[in-house]
């Protein structure tokens, strides 16, 4: 069960992912590019623990994974803050 509630959170993510892409196309606001990047590092993320052992998932790749999609996040608000102040 835990794996298929994995594969929802995964597939959740990309089409969200997918959504900021299609935002991004239509404004070309960068914000929206980089937020589709973290939520596709999310949902790889998702995807990787759903095809190791659960004793694995302590491992340090999983945090990685995590906290560069939310370095990504902060990272384009902070760079969002930065143009619209310059603007």
């Amino acid at each position: 069960m835990i794996q298929f509630l994995w594969g929802a959170l995964s597939t959740a993510c990309f089409v969200a992912g997918l959504f900021f892409l299609k935002y991004w196309r239509r404004s070309r606001e960068r914000l929206f590019l980089i937020f589709a990047a973290a939520f596709w590092v999310f949902s790889l993320h998702w995807v990787g623990l759903s095809l190791v052992e659960p004793t694995a998932e302590k491992g340090t790749f999983f945090y990685l994974l995590r906290f560069f999609a939310f370095a990504l996040i902060i990272g384009g608000i902070v760079d969002k803050n930065r143009t619209s102040a310059g603007s």
